[in-house]
């Protein structure tokens, strides 16, 4: 028999809005879940996670009690018991159930890629555009302070031609290495992420090219709108000792890096839930919303199919 779940403590009505922290349900009990979303959420002072859902309700519930939070016993009660919801779930059931939170009015954190396909990615950014609601993409990187400072060099910054890669051997085994990722490989788990640095030190892409095997390695060749040509590689099916993410520029001016090797993940989530719990309580669309990764997504899928 289920435990029964803890009843959540309701706020005081008279406290503003903009000053409550966003009531966020999680979908997903999985090890991202469990590392990141979970403990970010719960930490507030923005955000509150109230409840969490999964497939496994022995899960949710494991997850959820040590951050005060309940398990719910279905998506739709997850869907009555807060006002954004955070997604740590694979691209097919995100893609379908982020629909269904968008039409349910709620604000939606979003797990890269959106879909496992282009038709499923359409289908969530069209459904939180005609719902008006406002998402986020956690494309972890953009949210640390060293890659906005890259990012602001780089503006100013002639590029003729850029150099990068995602390496990591984390497909070789592990909790990590889960079924959709072992069957898309590296180009949508780690593509948007490197596609959308790229992007946002040289410029928008134009025309973007592949070859290899997503499952192995795939080399990406980019044209931006300024006239730079960039190249990225991605695997992660290769042994290292800690993942290898880096962007080179080179122009007029000398070249520019970026380097993760130093980077401190947990300096990325306050940022992330921060700007989350402001997007929602400001009704303004983040830059890296439900479009963007539609973006994203199709340029992958051009790059795969060339």
């Amino acid at each position: 028999m289920d435990t029964p779940h803890t009843p959540h403590r309701e706020r005081p009505s008279e406290e503003p809005a903009g000053q409550r922290p966003v009531r966020v349900g999680l979908v997903g009990a999985g090890p991202w879940a469990r590392v990141t979303h979970a403990p970010t959420l719960a930490a507030g002072p923005e955000t509150e996670l109230v409840a969490v859902w999964a497939r496994r309700a022995e899960a949710a519930r494991e997850l959820a009690e040590p951050h005060g939070a309940v398990a719910s016993e279905s998506f739709a009660e997850l869907l009555e018991t807060c006002e954004a919801v955070a997604f740590a779930v694979p691209p097919a059931v995100q893609a379908e159930l982020a629909v269904r939170a968008a039409r349910a009015g709620k604000a939606l954190l979003l797990e890269k890629p959106l879909g496992p396909d282009v038709a499923s990615a359409r289908a969530v950014s069209e459904a939180v555009t005609e719902a008006g609601v406002v998402s986020q993409l956690v494309l972890t990187k953009r949210y640390h302070p060293t890659t906005r400072d890259f990012l602001r060099r780089a503006a100013g910054h002639e590029v003729s031609g850029a150099r990068s890669c995602y390496l990591h051997g984390a497909f070789l085994g592990g909790e990590f290495a889960t079924s959709w990722r072992l069957e898309h490989g590296a180009l949508l788990d780690l593509g948007p992420h490197l596609v959308d640095l790229l992007e946002a030190a040289v410029g928008p892409v134009t025309r973007i090219s592949g070859t290899g095997d997503p499952r192995r390695w795939i080399e990406l060749t980019c044209e931006h709108s300024g006239g730079a040509v960039s190249q990225a590689s991605l695997s992660g099916a290769v042994r290292l000792p800690r993942a290898n993410t880096r962007v080179e520029l080179y122009g007029p001016e000398g070249e520019l890096t970026y380097d993760t090797a130093e980077l401190e993940h947990s300096e990325c989530w306050p940022v992330l839930r921060a700007e989350f719990a402001a997007a929602v309580r400001t009704g303004r669309p983040h830059a890296l919303d439900a479009a963007h990764g539609l973006r994203l997504q199709e340029l992958l899928a051009r790059a795969l199919s060339s």
